[in-house]
């Protein structure tokens, strides 16, 4: 940030005046800056994560429509400019990460409440901090918290080679679980199974499923975490084991299912939505994150990087996925 717009309290930022396409998001140099109040904490954010659900938050079609005009993103990371009057335990200074961007994260300052804010550890670069909170935070809900994954189950994850995806391999190698993956590309294959696939199938392919029922040995996996419901949901249920589970992460459309094998299996399908995580769900959460980090355990994927002003390009990429799916998008700012 230039020395004369700090001093004018303006920022670069992404403002979204109508629900549309990425194009509706317009690159701003005016916008004022916010000031933190109670609790809150006032971060310069470097880097910003791009998540699906900020697409579709942009389009409209989101369960909660912000008040127009917004700035989009909620996953950031940076250091700490100003804290509230009320904020007790972080300081200006502090390298910090957060999921829960208020006031948006595409833009060079963003608010957050000070319980959603965590220490960004000395090892992880600005770009990584800013790929933890919503990937990590949703993977874990998945896998235990709406999942009820045990250690020595076996765990698909349907569509691994994304944010979500590389947090469960991760999460789920460290819990003790057998954990198979799905990519579509040569490149995807070899980063799920450098980052916890036992066993990795592509989905491109006519008969992977087949293939995953054979490397279970015919009986399917006891979880499945699924990041593209619409396309893949019936597949799930035909390869689930008797009294498993599957969770929908991702869905952009609907589809038709034979309830029939619920019943048969006695199967569940559950959704997930990370929002809707209770105060003491929202700290366990945090807390497992936290720890995996420091350990060194979790340890998030970049995928791809672009500045501020190409976040139409990165909208664009997050959905169609033109280079592939491979980790995070970022928004270095």
């Amino acid at each position: 940030m230039s020395a004369s717009r700090a001093a004018l309290r303006i920022m670069r930022a992404i403002r979204v005046s109508e629900f549309g396409a990425p194009e509706v998001m317009k690159f701003k140099t005016d916008v004022p800056i916010p000031e933190p109040t109670g609790k809150e904490i006032l971060i310069k954010i470097s880097s910003a994560g791009v998540n699906p659900a900020d697409t579709y938050v942009r389009t409209g079609s989101y369960p909660v429509k912000p008040p127009l005009p917004y700035t989009p993103g909620k996953d950031a990371a940076g250091i700490v400019e100003k804290v509230g009057p009320k904020a007790k335990i972080l300081k200006a200074g502090d390298r910090v990460y957060t999921y829960a961007c208020g006031s948006g994260s595409y833009a060079e300052y963003g608010l957050a409440p000070e319980d959603k804010v965590r220490i960004l550890p000395d090892n992880l670069t600005f770009q990584e901090g800013a790929s933890i909170g919503v990937p990590y935070y949703t993977a874990f809900r998945a896998l235990f918290q709406r999942g009820k994954a045990r250690a020595n189950e076996t765990v698909l994850i349907h569509g691994a080679s994304g944010a979500v995806g590389i947090a469960c391999l991760q999460f789920g190698s460290a819990y003790g679980l057998k954990m198979l993956g799905t990519a579509g590309t040569t490149k995807g294959l070899e980063l799920i199974k450098e980052h916890g696939a036992e066993a990795c199938f592509n989905h491109s392919e006519q008969d992977y499923t087949s293939q995953i029922m054979e490397a279970t040995g015919g009986s399917g996996p006891d979880l499945i975490v699924e990041m593209l419901g619409n396309v893949n949901l019936q597949k799930d249920l035909e390869m689930v084991a008797k009294y498993g589970r599957i969770v929908v992460v991702g869905n952009r459309g609907s589809i038709e299912i034979n309830p029939r094998l619920t019943m048969v299996k006695e199967a569940a399908v559950v959704g997930v939505m990370l929002g809707t995580a209770n105060e003491f769900e929202t700290k366990e959460l945090m807390a497992a994150t936290q720890a995996g980090l420091v350990k060194g355990f979790l340890k998030p994927i970049v995928g791809q990087e672009f500045t501020l002003d190409q976040a139409v390009e990165a909208h664009h990429e997050v959905i169609e996925h033109k280079q592939g799916t491979y980790g995070k998008i970022v928004l270095n700012i």
